[in-house]
This record gives C-alpha cells, sequence and structure tokens, in this order.
C-alpha cells in the first residue's frame, strides 16, 4: 500500500485521525508565520499590539485556515486575491503581491497585504497571506484614520494588488517609491520584510506538508475540511429559533461628513431548515464624503463575525461555515460596496463596530441566552496615532498607532463584558500594548491607567468598566489624532441593560486646567501638557435587578462600582464585612430593595 492509499479512508474520504492531523497542521504554519511577523516587525502596532493577521486560501480563492487572525482581517479574506487572478496571466513562482486597496478586495489602505501564489510541481495549489496595519502609509497627515478624507487622494499609498517580488526577488522600483513616500521608511520597510519572511515561511512549509502526504491527499484534505466546516454551521443554526430580526444602532456625528452621525441597520433571517442565515445591511444611507465609508471587505466580514460570535466557537472558520452566512450589500452604500474614489481610511472601525454591533445585537431581540449588547465604541485618544520627532535619538522621527487604552466589552447572557476588548471586529486579538515598551520606543510617558468606577452597563450580565489613562510626550511637541466614537452614542444595553458610560476625551493644560477636545480630532500636546482619555463602556445584557447579589458585592470589591449605584441600580444594599475593608450583601435590606418579603 503507498503513501497516498494509506492516508485515505473507505470511499476516497480522508480518515478522521488525518483530518485533524492536517488541520492542526495548517493552524501550525500559520502560527510560525505570525510568530514571524511579530518577531521581525519593528513598528508597535504590529509587534506589541498584534494588528496583525495571517491565513491561508486555497488558489480558486477559498478560505481554508486561520489562527489567531483578527476577525476584521481574515473573515472576507477571499476577495484579496480575488482580482490578482483577473488582473495576472502570468502568475508564477516566486511572485509575491502586494493589495491595500479598498477598491481590490482589502480592508483598507493601512492594512497592507503581502500575497504570495504556493505551487507544488508546477500547479498552483495555495495562497499565503500575510496583512499588517503599518502606522504610515503617506496619508497627507501623519495618521492612517482620516475621517474628513473625502476621496482616495487623501489617503497616501494604494497597492491595487501590485506585484513585488518575480523569483523571491524584490522589485526595487516599487520599494524605492514607497520608502520616498512614507515618514519613517526604514520602519516600513522593516515590516514588509517581516510579512515577506512570513509567507516565504508558510510557502516553505506548505510544501513540505504536501511532499510528506501528497497532493492527492492534500487536495482530499481541503475538500472534506470544507464539508465538515459547513456541516457544522448548520448543526448550529438548526439550533436557533426561526424567524428575522432587526436591530439600529447610530455613529456618532461626524462635523461635514454626518452631520445627523450613520445610522447603521440590519435584518437577520434565520432558517434552520435550510441551515441558513441571511444578514441583509442594504436599508442604509448611501456614502458619506469622508473615510468613514466601509470597504466590501470591512462590510461582509462584519456582517458574517457577528454571526459567527452567536454560533459555537469551535465551528471551523472557513469557506465551508462562511458559505451558510448569506450577505447582501448595496453598492454605494455607506456599509456596503463603496463608489469610488470615496473615502474608506476608517473603514476597520468605527462605522464597522457598528455594523459588528447591529447584527450581534439582533440575536438578542430572539430574547435569553442569545445575542450580546453593545460593546464601547472606538476609538478614542487611548488608541490614537501619535507622530512627532524624539530629540534624545538624533531628532527622529516617529509615527505609531498605541493600543494603551480602549474601549470596554458587552455583557452577554453568562458572562460579563471583557475589559481587555477593544472592539467586536478583533474579536479580542489585538492587544493591550505594553506601557514600559511604548516608553522605551517612544518618548511619551504614561501617568496613570485604572478603571473607571461606575462607568459599567448595568445588567444582569454587566458589560466591562471604561478604562481611563493620562499620558504626555517627555521632550518634544506630540501630534496626537484619533477619531472617537461613542461620545454622543454610548454603548447600549439589550433586553433591559444599561449603556455603558460614555467616551470623552481632554487636554491637560500646562496650569492643570482641563480642556476638552472634539471628537475627531488632531492636537499638539506640547511638553507640560498631557492627554486625558476616557474609553467608552460596554452594555449591559439583562435586567440589573435580576444580577446575582453576590456579583454586585464582587464588582463593589474590585473598585468597579459604588454601594450607592449597587442600591439605586441593581437593587442590592451592601454594608463593610468584619475586616473593615470588604463590602458584602446585607441580605435583608437587598429583599427590601428588591421588593421581596
Amino acid at each position: 500500500m503507498n503513501t497516498e492509499t494509506a492516508n485515505r479512508a473507505q470511499g476516497g474520504a480522508i480518515a478522521p485521525y488525518l483530518m485533524a492531523v492536517l488541520a492542526s497542521r495548517f493552524e501550525a504554519i500559520i502560527r510560525e508565520m505570525t510568530n514571524t511577523v511579530m518577531k521581525a516587525s519593528r513598528s508597535a502596532v504590529i509587534k506589541n499590539a498584534r494588528d496583525m493577521s495571517c491565513g491561508v486560501l486555497t488558489y480558486d480563492h477559498r478560505l481554508l485556515s486561520v489562527e489567531e487572525g483578527i476577525p476584521i482581517h481574515i473573515t472576507a479574506l477571499d476577495l484579496t486575491t480575488r482580482p490578482i487572478t483577473e488582473y495576472f496571466d502570468d502568475i508564477e513562482e516566486g511572485d509575491a503581491f502586494l493589495n491595500n486597496c479598498p477598491y481590490t478586495g482589502a480592508t483598507h489602505h493601512a492594512d497592507l497585504t503581502v500575497c504570495v501564489p504556493v505551487f507544488f510541481e508546477g500547479e498552483p495549489l495555495f495562497w499565503v497571506l500575510s496583512r499588517s496595519h503599518h502606522a504610515d502609509i503617506g496619508a497627507p497627515i501623519p495618521t492612517t484614520y482620516l475621517p474628513y478624507a473625502r476621496t482616495v487622494y487623501e489617503e497616501g499609498l494604494h497597492f491595487p494588488c501590485v506585484r513585488v517580488q518575480r523569483k523571491h526577488k524584490e522589485l526595487h522600483d516599487i520599494i524605492r517609491m514607497c520608502r520616498m513616500k512614507i515618514r519613517v521608511p526604514t520602519l516600513w520597510y522593516g515590516d514588509y520584510r517581516a510579512q515577506i519572511g512570513a509567507c516565504q515561511i508558510g510557502e516553505r512549509r506548505i510544501k513540505e506538508l504536501i511532499a510528506r502526504y501528497g497532493v492527492a491527499t492534500v487536495k482530499a484534505f481541503v475538500e472534506e475540511w470544507m464539508a465538515y466546516g459547513e456541516r457544522r454551521a448548520i448543526a448550529a443554526i438548526r439550533q436557533l429559533p426561526k424567524g428575522t430580526w432587526s436591530y439600529e444602532t447610530r455613529h456618532d456625528p461626524v462635523p461635514s461628513v454626518a452631520d445627523a452621525g450613520v445610522p447603521v441597520r440590519v435584518t437577520v433571517t434565520v432558517d434552520p431548515d435550510e441551515g441558513m442565515i441571511i444578514v441583509d445591511a442594504r436599508d442604509n444611507i448611501d456614502c458619506v464624503p469622508g473615510g468613514i465609508n466601509l470597504t466590501e471587505a470591512t462590510a461582509s466580514g462584519s456582517c458574517r463575525i457577528g454571526v459567527f460570535y452567536n454560533l459555537d466557537s469551535s465551528i471551523p472558520h472557513n469557506e465551508g461555515s462562511a458559505s451558510r452566512i448569506k450577505v447582501l450589500l448595496r453598492d454605494g452604500c455607506v456599509v456596503g460596496r463603496p463608489k469610488y474614489p470615496v473615502g474608506t481610511s476608517v473603514a476597520t472601525t468605527n462605522v464597522n463596530e457598528r455594523l459588528v454591533i447591529a447584527v450581534a445585537a439582533c440575536f438578542a431581540q430572539m430574547g435569553k441566552p442569545f445575542g450580546m449588547a453593545e460593546g464601547g465604541h472606538m476609538f478614542a485618544a487611548g488608541m490614537a496615532v501619535v507622530s512627532g520627532v524624539d530629540s534624545r535619538k538624533q531628532n527622529h522621527p516617529y509615527v505609531n498607532q498605541m493600543f494603551i487604552g480602549y474601549s470596554s466589552g458587552p455583557g452577554i447572557h453568562g458572562h460579563d463584558g471583557w475589559i481587555t476588548y477593544l472592539a467586536s471586529e478583533n474579536g479580542g486579538m489585538i492587544v493591550l500594548d505594553s506601557i514600559e515598551i511604548d516608553e522605551s520606543m517612544y518618548p511619551i510617558v504614561v501617568e496613570g491607567r485604572w478603571l473607571e468606577p461606575d462607568t459599567a452597563g448595568a445588567g444582569e450580565f454587566d458589560g466591562a468598566p471604561g478604562v481611563k489613562l493620562v499620558y504626555r510626550p517627555i521632550a518634544d511637541d506630540m501630534t496626537v489624532i484619533y477619531a472617537s466614537d461613542g461620545e454622543i452614542n454610548p454603548g447600549l444595553g439589550v433586553l433591559g441593560g444599561g449603556a455603558g458610560a460614555p467616551a470623552a476625551n481632554y487636554k491637560r493644560l500646562a496650569d492643570g486646567r482641563l480642556q476638552r477636545l472634539p471628537a475627531f480630532h488632531s492636537e499638539v500636546v506640547k511638553p507640560g501638557e498631557a492627554m486625558v482619555c476616557q474609553c467608552s463602556a460596554g452594555g449591559g445584557y439583562g435586567d440589573p435587578r435580576q444580577r446575582l447579589p453576590e456579583r454586585v458585592a464582587a464588582s463593589a470589591n474590585r473598585g468597579w462600582l459604588s454601594p450607592e449605584r449597587a442600591a439605586t441600580v441593581y437593587g442590592v444594599a451592601l454594608r463593610r464585612s468584619e475586616n473593615g475593608v470588604d463590602w458584602m450583601v446585607d441580605d435583608a435590606a437587598t429583599r427590601r430593595l428588591r421588593g421581596g418579603p
């Protein structure tokens, strides 16, 4: 019996043990690619916060495997490679392509994606991809988030599926163009090379895998893995109630771009009999004259993310499972397919966050235990892009997006909100920065970061409390650029839950006075001044008076909740324990507050 035959089960299907082995091997390949990007990158936004993802597609653009990828990066990853095979009829082994263009399937222009085809014995079989968020891409101002940029012409460099390598050799003219346009070219080039290295490792490891198990076995695995993902998704959908539900949330006003804000509406239809979910996002306004429009990749990806959050988390996220979620988008729509050349530089955050939340909250309309509340909204100055020169290092320029304080998570049935949430489209995969690393790399100091009491959205299951922080430059002027949603329309609760506290941004002047800053803003902070940021908190799930009193006391003992709010909002009376420090439930007083005997 040869290797190919031994690796196959009866009827030509892959043996169950081999399915598990090959699925794990592809995950391990992606994990190695991810570690390469993290270790070899130079900017903190990638190596510290992990704003990057890797994945594997089949050559015919079907999502095969992702491992620890950011959901908004990888849920519509197939759109990134499809245009390559349309534009090029001479793709060869050793090629590499760069795609960050919103009109050729990318998420937004800051997410540079390196795409490398994987050939085996002359046959193209897979794509390996590395997507990293770069701190600068040559926009007129030093940020990649440009809510006031009306068109792509104001956003910086776009690479609509540009070949950057042939025969594994760099095309130097393309790289020269990038280095000339970008403010900190050495930093950018190091991050780009980390992506190239990751893709070359992925290419090499997949070839080794095919050489070991054989082309036929690997091809059979691909089909079985897709079918398995589809079966698992169908089984999960059949556990949901049948019906149609709608939800609307609203992004805050953006002056001169969307003066009344941006309502985001979705309708979710669940058909358990067919094992299908339809997400309809067509009933939304047209594109607005600014950078908050979504791309097709972010709009379709966010609709899928909102559904996947309500399915079994062990379902493989591949083409098979994704095929059971039908997304309906409209051309020229703010949460659809953008109309060229409208701006989309903020497509991975703000309005995009509202879309994920709207889909997930539709499930809450089914009643317990489904759905989730609204999380805190993006992104206050704790996630700002900071830039300037560092006089301690021969006036060396720097640009970096920080993740030192971000929005808090929503309550869901059975669980309180996640403190280090950031946003629903990230799924917890972006990591809160190490303050020490940021302070060593950039001329800033973080004076303090804490959870602000009485900010959490109250519920049977609370949203997480809001993060507050203070940071400042230590030597030179620092430009701080952010786009803060959630100051007017905070994260709402569902099923009787309360709203989380809104976001707010201030500059502390040299004399100690606080100056309230606009929500969408660029501010120069001088030595002696500081940024003060209150991040948006998560909404609650369910009636706060149904919350277990012991959980209320636990929140008070963490310093997140005052005894006054415990009594008025939750109907729970607290008193000091015998040690005089901890809070404990006063059972008799609580029964009276809650109307019991």
